[in-house]
């Protein structure tokens, strides 16, 4: 019986192949445990939904975070996802000189329509296993925030799910979202 093995790329190789053209400049793709995965295009609920998030976590920022968007994180030897959305330890040079790494996350969030499963059963336990305290779905299809919390190697210990009323992250109490202006 033959067996095959996959060949699983690190993040120092994904860049290789970015900077020999082997990635084109303009590939929406994401590194996700070896796998070059193909992001799936953003339709308007999203991009209105992620806009607003930008707008809203921006506006309480105060020098407490950095909102990052569509960027990616450097979690492991061989992860580097591009969450939707995330809430940043502030850095003078604004993560220019390296990606951000998972104890620079205060809060990850994934705008979730045709990626609710991946991003739920892919990306959400990636989060956990590299500590990341935090991480939000916005599910679009059921039209409410999972807030995630209390990260473990298996995933998060604590689920909340919100269709209505505030939601906040855990370390900013006072950063508030509205979640049904978010999810409508």
């Amino acid at each position: 019986m033959a067996v095959t093995l996959a060949h699983r790329f690190s993040v120092d190789d994904y860049f290789r192949m970015a900077e020999t053209g082997i990635l084109s400049p303009d590939a929406r793709v994401e590194l996700i445990e070896g796998e070059i995965i193909d992001m799936l295009p953003i339709g308007p609920f999203h991009s209105g939904a992620l806009n607003q998030l930008v707008r809203d976590f921006s506006a309480q920022a105060e020098g407490r975070w950095l909102v990052s968007c569509q960027s990616p994180i450097h979690l492991n030897v061989s992860s580097l996802p591009e969450p939707d959305l995330m809430l940043l330890r502030p850095t003078t040079d604004h993560y220019k000189s390296a990606h951000p790494i998972p104890e620079d996350v205060y809060l990850v969030i994934e705008v979730s329509d045709s990626s609710l499963i991946f991003d739920r059963e892919t990306k959400l336990p990636l989060y956990a296993k590299a500590g990341i305290e935090e991480a939000w779905i916005l599910n679009v299809p059921q039209k409410q925030l999972e807030i995630y919390r209390q990260p473990n190697a298996l995933g998060y210990e604590s689920q909340t799910i919100l269709t209505d009323g505030e939601a906040a992250p855990f370390r900013f109490p006072d950063a508030v979202i509205q979640v049904r202006e978010l999810v409508n």
